[in-house]
């Protein structure tokens, strides 16, 4: 594992100042840093430094170094990275910021995916409800024009029926006045 605690002058600060660990499968990478240097820029340090050192050594190399033995090979590129660092604080800082934008614009936009999704589910659903009420109220209307017909059909039997009864009691008057079917003859 390689041990490394410098700060972007080249001085060991007290532990009183800022301070930042980034922490990976028993791995510490810790920068120290004055407490005017902004947060991200030692976090993009660390970052580009972890990037760089397991692009080096992560096949295993590291796993079997010893304690410092890698200073002589890693101490130049760590100073390289310090210098790029403090040269182009304000660019790194910018940087940051624009990839500290993107990403909620990426979380935005993905909660509106999923909101679009969820709309689009609940509108699946409200589809198959109205699907559903749709072939509901065929089949009410059905059995309404089925139930109408038939009510249609026991009226006119119930006409009928008082039609025949009517006719029925008027053949019977007719033919208890007239003794019979014709009324034309007289009785003397």
């Amino acid at each position: 594992m390689l041990n490394v605690l410098m700060s972007f002058q080249a001085k060991i600060l007290p532990l009183s100042s800022s301070t930042y660990a980034n922490q990976q499968a028993q791995k510490a990478y810790c920068v120290v840093t004055k407490d005017s240097v902004v947060k991200n820029v030692s976090i993009a340090f660390l970052d580009q430094l972890k990037a760089d050192f397991t692009k080096r050594y992560g096949g295993g190399k590291a796993d079997t170094a010893t304690a410092k033995s890698l200073n002589k090979e890693f101490g130049p590129v760590i100073k390289g990275h310090m210098q790029y660092i403090i040269d182009h604080a304000e660019e790194v800082e910018k940087l940051l910021k624009v990839k500290v934008q993107v990403s909620e614009v990426k979380n935005i936009m993905l909660e509106n995916i999923d909101k679009t999704l969820e709309r689009g589910e609940k509108l699946n659903d409200l589809e198959a409800k109205a699907s559903n009420l749709r072939n509901e109220a065929q089949g009410f209307k059905k059995q309404g024009t089925r139930i109408r017909k038939k009510m249609w059909l026991q009226n006119m039997k119930i006409k009928l029926v008082v039609l025949a009864i009517l006719l029925f009691l008027v053949v019977i008057i007719w033919v208890s006045v007239c003794r019979g079917f014709d009324c034309t003859k007289q009785n003397s």
